[in-house]
């Protein structure tokens, strides 16, 4: 991370699951009802309006935005190499004693 704070991160965080709550409340309008949607949404809100407040956001959610894409994914693990590869040479060689092909 080059300039995300860990109270930035979290309110990153509560905004996402803010976002995958109100998608799941919100995907099939015909089963849930605006109340029920408006319960379900209520505690994620909250926690996102606090997160924010606590990183000195709140009002201003595109800063967070500019955080977000500031963070930097850590370095995949990097694979072991792979063995070098084995000579066909006397496999060729094997092959071409008794008329095959390599």
């Amino acid at each position: 991370m080059t300039g995300t704070t860990s109270e930035e991160l979290l309110a990153a965080q509560a905004c996402l699951r803010l976002l995958h709550t109100a998608r799941a409340a919100l995907s099939d309008p015909a089963a849930v009802s605006p109340a029920t949607a408006a319960t379900l949404l209520a505690g994620p809100i909250a926690e996102a309006d606090d997160a924010l407040r606590r990183a000195g956001l709140a009002g201003n959610e595109a800063v967070l935005i500019d955080r977000i894409y500031d963070l930097t994914p850590p370095a995949p693990p990097r694979s072991p190499e792979p063995p070098a590869a084995a000579s066909h040479a006397p496999v060729a060689r094997s092959c071409a004693r008794k008329g095959g092909r390599s």
